[in-house]
């Protein structure tokens, strides 16, 4: 029986998931994520010494082609409710991104 290879979401979530939410919510942090920040995460995966220079690439890869990845897998742990509050500032987020607003996202933190 061949097992399916893990995902870089399976990592974080191993990694940095309780530990996420754990800590409550974080605007901050959802915003960095969001506008492809990813040096904190990036860093934490590799001085975790739990992986390899290679996976870590692959990581911060996926993460640049889809930020709202790492943070599912930061909060694939998480209840629903707060699974949903982080849902709303990323769509508020995108939103201002979209259409160039400011302070539309803070109304939600």
């Amino acid at each position: 029986m061949k097992a399916e290879p893990l995902t870089c979401g399976d990592y974080v979530t191993a990694t940095f998931a309780r530990d996420f939410v754990a800590e409550g919510f974080d605007y901050d942090t959802v915003e960095r994520i969001h506008s492809g920040d990813l040096d904190e995460w990036t860093f934490a995966l590799a001085q975790s010494g739990l992986f390899t220079n290679r996976v870590v690439a692959h990581a911060r890869q996926a993460w640049q082609d889809d930020p709202r990845s790492l943070l599912d897998s930061l909060l694939a742990d998480a209840d629903e409710m707060t699974v949903k509050r982080y849902d709303v500032v990323w769509q508020a987020l995108t939103r201002t991104a979209q259409f160039g607003t400011s302070g539309v996202a803070a109304e939600y933190a």
